[in-house]
């Protein structure tokens, strides 16, 4: 198990319209880091927003391959957290941390 501390492991939170649809349902969608495990990110979680998690699902977004002016790129690969929360708890993500 790796010693992430609570910043390292949460990179950032998905703004997008599946995430905004989930966070209906007391769940968040953060981008975190590729090493870090199920109980490192509900602890970090928990500890950065004050609030009780139920469970953490984890997957990694395979990097897409995109063409920019005329050239071909691979992006790279991003593991992502669906955060379900205990109901009564909400993370707003559009006020930062």
């Amino acid at each position: 198990m790796t010693n992430l501390k609570h910043y390292d492991v949460i990179v950032s939170p998905v703004i997008t319209e599946k995430a905004t649809l989930l966070s209906e349902q007391d769940k968040v969608v953060f981008n975190v880091k590729s090493d870090a495990t199920k109980p490192e990110i509900k602890a970090a979680v928990e500890a950065l927003f004050n609030v009780k998690v139920k469970s953490v699902n984890s997957f990694v977004r395979k990097g897409k391959v995109k063409r920019f002016r005329g050239r071909l790129g691979q992006q790279s690969d991003i593991k992502r957290a669906v955060v379900t929360l205990e109901s009564g708890y909400a993370i707003d993500v559009t006020t930062g941390l």
